[in-house]
């Protein structure tokens, strides 16, 4: 499913516009960006957590020269799902 498909079944569902769906899914995927940006998490009870991840710096090598180079720490986005989320996909 994509984002039109999730708008189209959403705004069916409520009984919205497309137009008002679209626009509420995107302010809600917004503030989920800008908050993790910030470091904080988002906690969706019974859906799931987007929060903050780590990863360590690293070595690796370069493809095209074959060296060994360090790839540097970095944060990345993640999501652990919820107890209820987990128990419908099942």
């Amino acid at each position: 499913m994509n984002k039109a498909e999730l708008v189209s079944r959403v705004a069916r569902d409520a009984k919205l516009s497309k137009t008002a769906t679209e626009n509420v899914l995107n302010a809600i995927l917004d503030n989920i960006v800008k908050t993790v940006k910030k470091g904080q998490d988002v906690r969706l009870v019974d859906f799931g957590t987007f929060c903050v991840g780590r990863r360590k710096a690293r070595r690796g090598v370069n493809p095209q020269t074959g060296k060994e180079i360090t790839i540097p720490a970095r944060k990345l986005p993640k999501f652990r799902p919820g107890r209820h989320f987990k128990k419908q996909v099942k």
